[in-house]
């Protein structure tokens, strides 16, 4: 399969839950992978490692709820909705769904703050983990300077009280997206995105329903998805991770990434900076897919 190829031998479903309904692409044969994106994206930021995943394992990757073409519901007062525990339950019905009792799975940017609690919360289902490009939520607000809150910005914002970010996004949705899609990047957008994906990213933000849903993501990071962190206690993630992140982007900047995500671990943990921006699937997609490979092939 060629990296360029669009989810080559990939099929598409709708699956319903017991809150949701999620679109999904599944394709390949071998063990379970569970591939979840982050923001401002849907699946499709994985078009270019889930065909070469796909060699080796039955790779799974949603819309998350509230993004894509997957349901939105709307907001609650305690943004409970949206919040990663929520999120991870979604992840293990859509798992039942398709009767898979364990599975390994990889989440970038918001996926993989759905990927860290999954693991604290159903330690049970999973084989090993890996994230991308990012540091636990807690951690980012209690290291929050200057340079941080220059960079997350968008945190501050997007979670601020409902309409404002949403008026002020749906206003100029595209640009919105866009600006974001190359503030991250690390060389310019127009060299990394390929047109069929950006056609999904700006489908969702046409829609006001998916606005409002990635404002109450953010909402639920800045409330009660620390409160969940903080009353984790000792719990630590238990399966073998992998971390990865962008030696251009902001993590690698402020974080020694791996010393912090081995503070959140029992188990062994390894990883490494790869030579891009924040997008690691679509700057650096056989670097991806060697460092996944290795990773999630090793006997357990």
């Amino acid at each position: 399969m060629s990296a360029d190829g669009w989810f080559e031998g990939f099929r598409s479903e709708r699956l319903r839950l017991s809150e949701v309904e999620l679109f999904v692409r599944l394709g390949g044969h071998g063990p379970p992978l569970i591939l979840l994106h982050g923001y401002p994206q849907t699946h499709a930021m994985w078009h270019r490692t889930a065909p070469l995943l796909a060699q080796r394992f039955t790779v799974i990757c949603p819309d998350l709820r509230g993004y894509g073409a997957s349901h939105k519901p709307p907001g609650d007062p305690d943004h409970y909705a949206y919040s990663k525990r929520r999120m991870a339950q979604d992840v293990v019905e859509l798992a039942d769904a398709l009767g898979l009792t364990r599975f390994r799975i990889a989440g970038h940017d918001r996926g993989g703050r759905v990927v860290h609690r999954l693991c604290l919360d159903h330690p049970e289902r999973v084989v090993a983990a890996a994230v991308l490009d990012i540091v636990p939520t807690a951690t980012v607000f209690d290291a929050t300077d200057r340079t941080l809150a220059m960079g997350y910005f968008h945190w501050f914002f997007l979670a601020q009280p409902e309409p404002l970010p949403e008026r002020l996004i749906a206003a100029e949705p595209r640009f919105w997206l866009h600006w974001l899609l190359g503030r991250w990047c690390g060389r310019p957008a127009a060299e990394v995105f390929d047109p069929r994906a950006l056609a999904d990213y700006e489908r969702g933000f046409d829609d006001p329903a998916a606005i409002h849903a990635s404002c109450e993501d953010y909402r639920a990071g800045a409330t009660v998805d620390v409160a969940h962190h903080r009353a984790d206690g000792e719990r630590r993630i238990r399966c073998p991770l992998l971390v990865l992140w962008g030696e251009q982007g902001l993590m690698h900047r402020c974080f020694d990434v791996l010393a912090v995500w081995r503070a959140h671990a029992r188990g062994p943990v390894r990883g490494r900076p790869l030579p891009c921006g924040h997008f690691l699937p679509e700057e650096a997609p056989w670097e991806t897919v060697q460092a996944l490979l290795e990773f999630f092939l090793e006997p357990l």
